[in-house]
């Protein structure tokens, strides 16, 4: 082969690199939420890029083989055809005999190695990540064809690796992980927030974070901070505290001082009082079913239990039956947004 033969594979052969480096960091980058609209529109090319995301490990493994096999193509092409070309005008020059070869040889090599670094890997992984769908629209669909021809390569090369992984007692995973864990996305938020990146929301997803580490133990207002209504109970008693505390609605024991609850009261199912009922004792009709839950049960699954029971409160059981306390829908959403503010707002400490 020819000296400018030679440079003409070591071109083809880092434009290959470049490809196989560029479509890597695309596949693993680009989004799935701003890739499958294109696929709704009927993109073709979009298709074949969210069917390589979805099969990364095979992607990543074509590439992998590419990018290894044009770099060695390339070393081994390249720096002997670039040497000989400098030898002609070292040795023209007057170098001595002895080092024309060996200064040839380094100026070759490091040329070659200063355009794999950056023609071959730098400028490609920057313009991927620079617009990764958009680099992946384009890299994924010649990707895919290469990694369907290579795939038997790729399964051989695979358990062989994976055979040696077994020997080192490490489980093999054949796919990429892109999980985050609470406290990977708490750190995440905090960071964005501190460059500008987020404002209003940081509260908002922090609170979502933790709310999911909250038990019911947690977020409830203990039995003897809680202001209840004792049977028998007027709907005048229930107005004195509605006065005095401010309370939409309230916990129903069976007497004065016992540790139980059987049920609660809403304002609003007194406005049948009329001026003969308003000292008569509320009928059981009248009270309000309560849903229990155990304080270690997680703070979505007690929302999950007052949805279904479409009550705002719910009884919180110790594990002989005895009433440990009760969680209310404002405290879990104050969990979660903060503090709430209105004109029934509760005032006694938990």
């Amino acid at each position: 082969m020819s000296d400018l033969s030679a440079l003409g594979v070591a071109v083809l052969l880092l434009l290959g690199n470049a490809f196989f480096v560029g479509a890597e960091f695309a596949v693993m980058s680009a989004r799935h939420s701003r890739v499958e609209p294109l696929v709704a529109q009927g993109s073709r090319a979009a298709r074949t890029a969210l069917w390589a995301m979805e099969h990364v490990s095979l992607m990543l493994a074509a590439c992998q083989l590419g990018i290894t096999v044009c770099s060695l193509g390339l070393g081994a092409v390249a720096e002997p055809a670039v040497a000989h070309l400098l030898e002609g005008p070292f040795a023209a020059a007057g170098l001595p005999e002895a080092f024309v070869h060996p200064v040839a040889f380094a100026i070759a090599l490091t040329l070659v190695v200063y355009l794999h670094v950056v023609v071959g890997e730098m400028v490609p992984k920057i313009l991927a990540l620079a617009g990764p769908e958009r680099a992946a629209l384009v890299l994924a669909p010649p990707l895919v064809v290469v990694a369907r021809v290579v795939r038997p390569l790729i399964a051989v090369l695979n358990a062989v690796a994976n055979g040696v992984l077994r020997l080192l007692r490490v489980t093999p995973k054949d796919e990429v992980s892109s999980t985050f864990t609470a406290e990977e996305v708490r750190s995440i938020v905090t960071e964005s927030t501190r460059e500008g990146l987020l404002d209003d929301g940081q509260g908002l997803l922090a609170g979502a974070i933790e709310l999911g580490d909250r038990r019911a133990g947690d977020v409830m207002v203990a039995w003897d901070r809680l202001v209840t209504v004792s049977r028998p109970a007027t709907p005048e008693d229930v107005e004195r505290l509605v006065a005095k505390h401010g309370f939409s609605r309230f916990p129903v024991g069976p007497a004065a001082g016992t540790g139980d609850v059987v049920g609660y009261l809403h304002v609003k199912d007194l406005l049948y009082a009329d001026d003969e009922r308003y000292t008569e004792p509320v009928p059981d009709k009248r009270v309000r079913t309560l849903a229990s839950v155990s304080p270690r049960d997680d703070v979505e699954d007690v929302l999950a239990v007052m949805q279904r029971s479409g009550s705002h409160l719910a009884r919180v059981v110790g594990t002989t039956g005895e009433t440990l306390g009760v969680v209310f829908l404002e405290d879990v959403l104050e969990e979660l947004v903060g503090e709430v503010r209105d004109a029934t707002q509760r005032r006694v400490p938990r």
